[in-house]
């Protein structure tokens, strides 16, 4: 198992369990400090399944056993100990008296979490090879909507400046036009903290079929989105109270976008370098302060 706290392992299984795990679920990300202390009887009589549908929640997340659960419990509370925020307990959850200093702990610590699992988690192979195909696309088009769309529209601001031939698309008809266009020659990202928007994911399919290089970012390493793709980039969430996941894990999204994106550049290195000088005039040139002194 990567270094990724089990409860964000437990929220990504969560839409796929069902009945009597389900209800495992839930129990543990409720109070996973109190579960770390009980025996798999005991969590079994409080949710009111058996010890066998423990055991049976703990194979389906993809655990050897109860006792992984426990252990991998402990990592999660320790990690959280000797964190530079752990000078109080802080929890997900945010109440409407919560202080302001509690929100921004709270809010700080859960994005500070998800940026450092992500970093834990990277395939470096696999993004390697995401970087290697960008480098040498004709073409990139990267899919997203809502949250992710913005991303998609950042990792095109990115890439474009280092002169990739590369279009953000949130619009699905528009998605799907450019990819049905694309060849071999081509890289199709799709970025979806779900791993199962449709919208994503059909121009995605698309571009598959088309032949493109297609890479995956997403939270979900089984989902549609993970499954469908030839290079899988897998993030971590970061979730409050009134904030989902698309909002709370486009931090740890944007993490794999700039590593992938100064990679991108070092392979690319006389390219990225002109395509910068020719266009590090124009920011500055658009300064209040630059005005001022025409």
């Amino acid at each position: 198992m990567a270094s990724t706290d089990v409860t964000v392992l437990i929220r990504t299984e969560l839409p796929r369990l069902a009945g009597s795990l389900r209800k495992v679920a839930e129990l543990i990300l409720a109070d996973p400090t109190a579960v770390a202390h009980t025996s798999a009887a005991e969590l079994g009589r409080r949710t009111g399944t058996s010890q066998a549908t423990v055991t049976r929640f703990c194979r389906a997340i993809g655990l050897d056993s109860y006792q992984h659960l426990l252990i991998e419990l402990a990592k999660e509370r320790g990690r959280g100990e000797t964190s530079d925020w752990s000078n109080a307990e802080i929890g997900p959850d945010i109440s409407p008296d919560d202080s302001l200093e509690r929100v921004v702990n709270v809010v700080g610590h859960a994005d500070l979490r998800a940026v450092q699992q992500t970093i834990e988690r990277i395939d470096l192979d696999a993004l390697e090879r995401a970087a290697q195909a960008t480098a040498r696309a004709r073409r990139i088009d990267v899919y997203g909507v809502g949250g992710s769309g913005a991303v998609a529209l950042e990792t095109e601001v990115r890439l474009f400046r280092i002169g990739c031939a590369v279009r953000g698309w949130n619009e699905v008809h528009a998605a799907a036009t450019s990819a049905a266009l694309l060849t071999p020659s081509d890289v199709a990202i799709g970025i979806s903290h779900s791993g199962s928007t449709r919208e994503t994911l059909e121009p995605f399919e698309l571009a598959k079929e088309r032949g493109a290089t297609t890479v995956a970012i997403t939270a979900d390493p089984r989902s549609p989105l993970a499954r469908a793709a030839d290079i899988r980039l897998i993030s971590s969430s970061a979730e409050t109270s009134f904030r989902t996941g698309s909002i709370g894990a486009r931090h740890s999204v944007l993490v794999l976008i700039d590593c992938l994106y100064v990679r991108v550049a070092q392979l690319s290195y006389t390219r990225a370098s002109a395509s910068l000088a020719l266009t590090d005039h124009i920011s500055p040139q658009h300064s209040a302060k630059a005005r001022r002194n025409r």
